[in-house]
């Protein structure tokens, strides 16, 4: 893997658009935010009765799409194909929303996010995010190729392989970045606004972990690194929890630093662990009044023992979730940089015809009525890495967190 700057006479200034439903974006190809249920998509019925757009009419007036489709069909000097137009149409209908996050996936690009939501493919281990007319890094999975290459989160893709990536969708930039294991594919980013660096990354089998365990060298505290919340993270988590007890550790690590989310239940039931029963995880606004509220069932396993969350930039959505719910509660310090920022949720709907929609239909917020979105959750003690702690593979916010610890023991 090789990493160079390349000179640029152009200042980069992108403002950085926010928000997101349960995990994060079309990524590896994985949707963020989506509300998840059981293993499967969760569409509400009750949400569905609610019509927030009233005034619109039942049905569009498309006369006036029809007279640009002939003309486009006579006068056009090249092929066109139907099924593209088609697939256009509805993507152009539902961008008109406003939303990065309300989007229209044409069936090959359903295909692939429900691939990927089964979490192994082939490419470089990143998320990507669209951010208006680019495409960014959201989050660089730990371990893979992307983040030993040292792409990170918010680095603007602005070329892949020689083509421009100005404009193109995150789909688009998925497709392009995959590839056959073995492989390298070269990436341009612009990286704070204007030092623009090459990477060359070799594709390798994509396999991710959810939910790994470890001890401080005396043993006293026991971390868990959640890289993502995904389907086996619960049945994970409650095995950490059954060996931290058996070992008496005596404080806590969550690390959800570059975890960019994923299933709703898993965060709010690990949440759980740490709560008594009737304090809130995390409440769902629609339209500003709350329509869902998750709270704690029963006293979690690990109330009460002194426990730090590590939070970054990539800590996004589910993992502002539980975040949230841990500081808000009192039950955990977060000790890092401000989280990603992603608080609305999206449902999805499959198309017999072919096609999927991913729309926005409501936002987090947390127990103190923090929305997420606005400004993502800051920590209670701030601690930066540096691109030296990086070289020397130092880890302050670790650290730090050990620190905070031990001092209650």
């Amino acid at each position: 893997m090789q990493t160079k700057k390349a000179g640029s006479k152009r200042r980069w200034v992108v403002p950085f658009t926010r928000g997101v439903l349960l995990a994060a974006a079309f990524g590896l190809v994985f949707f963020s935010g989506i509300q998840i249920g059981s293993g499967a998509w969760s569409l509400s019925f009750s949400r569905q009765a609610v019509q927030s757009n009233k005034g619109l009419p039942n049905r569009l007036d498309y006369s006036s799409v029809d007279k640009v489709y002939n003309d486009l069909r006579q006068k056009f000097d090249g092929p066109l194909d139907e099924q593209k137009l088609i697939d256009g149409l509805k993507k152009g209908l539902v961008e008109a929303a406003g939303d990065p996050y309300t989007v229209f996936l044409n069936e090959e690009e359903a295909n692939a996010f429900a691939d990927d939501l089964a979490g192994v493919f082939t490419g470089i281990g990143a998320r990507l995010e669209k951010d208006g007319e680019y495409v960014i890094v959201e989050t660089p999975l730990q371990g893979y190729p992307a983040e030993a290459a040292g792409l990170k989160a918010k680095d603007i893709i602005i070329e892949i392989d020689g083509q421009d990536a100005t404009g193109i969708s995150t789909a688009e930039a998925v497709k392009r970045i995959r590839g056959e294991e073995g492989t390298s594919v070269k990436l341009v980013v612009v990286r704070n606004g204007n030092e623009r660096l090459e990477f060359t990354i070799v594709r390798e089998k994509i396999d991710v972990p959810s939910l790994e365990t470890s001890y401080t060298d005396d043993g006293t505290i026991g971390i868990i690194s959640i890289s993502q919340f995904s389907q086996d993270t619960l049945g994970l988590m409650d095995k950490a929890v059954a060996e931290f007890t058996q070992k008496g550790v005596k404080g806590i690590i969550v690390d959800v630093r570059n975890n960019p989310g994923g299933f709703l239940n898993s965060s709010v039931d690990i949440a759980g662990k740490w709560l008594t029963p009737g304090q809130t995880i995390v409440e769902e606004r629609r339209d500003n009044k709350t329509v869902e509220k998750f709270s704690a069932k029963t006293k979690g396993a690990l109330n009460g023992i002194p426990t730090v969350v590590l939070v970054n930039e990539g800590s996004a959505s589910a993992s502002e979730i539980l975040a949230g719910a841990l500081k808000d509660n009192g039950a955990a310090k977060l000790v890092g940089v401000t989280t990603f920022g992603k608080g609305s949720v999206q449902e999805t709907v499959r198309y017999d015809k072919g096609g999927l929609l991913k729309v926005t239909v409501a936002r987090w917020f947390t127990p103190n009525g923090q929305n997420i979105s606005e400004s993502g959750i800051e920590p209670d003690v701030k601690v930066e890495i540096t691109e030296q702690d990086v070289t020397d593979k130092k880890d302050p916010q670790k650290d730090k967190a050990i620190a905070e610890l031990k001092a209650q023991f």
